[in-house]
């Protein structure tokens, strides 16, 4: 098996995934265009020693549908031979593309491989693909597809977290991605998005609220008590019966912003590496992905850590810094009480509650988000993860070279 590295990576800043936000105008195939050109700008490689492209796009529908990855391989100039994919697995699929990536290069089918995700939620709504989770009652009669924030909810009502816990939490997270920003820890990877006439419309990520306080947390409404009276309260006291009724704490504040982005990861082999003139920035040491009790949706992190460190021979103890998606805060709480893991080595630069999660890239994100951390503070072992909707999750561990 060869290893494989992670050479370089890319992406935008994430922009408020609403009509007013500043790259509602920019179509995903020009996000994704503009990272694979920005990619092989940055490196110089050689296109033709790819053996894959893919994108994790959640949406893969309309404007984000019919294979947009090869599209936006033609569009971003890296001609005719450059095969692509487009990867839906819910809020892992960006990170499924990096371990698939790994998996072919591991494997010896492909030299180098580019995995990464884009996603325009300001113009493809969650939700408009439709599906049989949500549609089809032959298959919600059995398995009932529970929204992932009454999911969150009823986590935190399990494991007893209050409102003052999931505000506290998020509170943190913006008060470290504004001091990320503000201190460049974002800007050696991000790339300026440009519209048709070559201009910048958008330079730094523009979902941070630095100005947020546990006060104006605390006044925002819980979203998610209507969806559980549309009977998912029921279906979750019918699973779980010790459950009296669903705490409902989350809120705008304290769950992950609609945005828009888009973000490219280069890996390849050591023979890439020497043959393209490109220094290895990380190893990946392993992945796994795994699916769990799909009610509960977003408890996946637990058990996909827990089989990818013993699988490498490793405990929670050799991982010097962990991102962990801040789908709801709830899951990187339950997190790290399960691991029991200090705050100061889990999102150190804030998250998703901060930053936003454009659903498809999110997880390759993370990656280069960690990988630019771990070399600031010379740390050697990271690890990322994400639940994803009905019980699944992805997990990965890299080590810098």
């Amino acid at each position: 098996m060869s290893e494989t590295y992670i050479y370089d990576h890319v992406r935008t800043p994430r922009g408020k995934g609403r009509p007013d936000g500043a790259l509602h105008e920019i179509p995903a195939l020009e996000l994704a265009s503009q990272v694979l050109q920005a990619l092989r700008r940055r490196t110089d490689f050689p296109v033709e020693r790819l053996g894959e492209v893919g994108l994790g796009i959640v949406m893969p529908v309309g404007e984000q549908g019919a294979d947009l990855t090869r599209a936006a391989l033609l569009h971003a100039g890296y001609g005719d031979a450059v095969g692509g994919y487009q990867l839906n697995r819910f809020c892992t699929s960006g990170l499924d593309t990096v371990r698939m990536a790994h998996a072919l290069i591991s494997s010896g089918q492909a030299q180098a491989a580019i995995g990464g995700g884009v996603e325009s939620m300001s113009r493809v709504a969650i939700g408009s693909d439709g599906g049989a989770f949500y549609t089809d009652v032959r298959l919600g009669t059995r398995f009932p597809y529970m929204p992932n924030g009454v999911a969150a909810d009823l986590l935190a009502t399990l494991d007893g977290w209050t409102r003052e816990d999931v505000d506290s939490y998020a509170l943190q997270s913006q008060q470290r991605a504004a001091h990320a920003q503000a201190a460049g820890h974002f800007d050696k990877s991000l790339v300026a998005v440009r519209d048709s006439l070559g201009q910048t419309v958008l330079e730094r990520d523009e979902a941070i609220r630095p100005g947020s306080s546990l006060e104006g947390l605390a006044k925002l409404r819980p979203v998610f008590g209507p969806m559980a009276e549309q009977g998912f309260g029921f279906i979750a006291k019918d699973r779980y019966p010790d459950v009296e009724a669903i705490r409902h704490i989350h809120t705008s504040g304290n769950s992950s912003g609609i945005v828009d982005g888009a973000c490219a990861v280069l890996l390849g082999n050591a023979g890439f590496g020497r043959e393209s003139g490109i220094p290895p920035r990380a190893r990946v040491l392993g992945s796994v992905s795994c699916a769990s009790e799909p009610l509960l949706s977003l408890d996946g992190p637990l058990p996909a850590t827990q089989r990818l460190l013993r699988s490498l021979g490793m405990s929670a103890a050799d991982i010097d810094l962990f991102e962990v998606n801040e789908a709801f805060a709830v899951v990187p709480l339950r997190y790290m009480r399960h691991f029991g893991l200090d705050a100061d080595r889990v999102n150190v630069n804030g998250g998703a509650i901060a930053l936003g999660h454009p659903l498809g890239a999110t997880g390759a994100m993370l990656v280069g988000t960690l990988l630019d951390e771990l070399e600031r503070r010379g740390d050697g072992v990271g690890l990322v993860t994400l639940c994803a909707a009905a019980g699944q999750s992805t997990a990965l561990v890299i080590e810098r070279v």
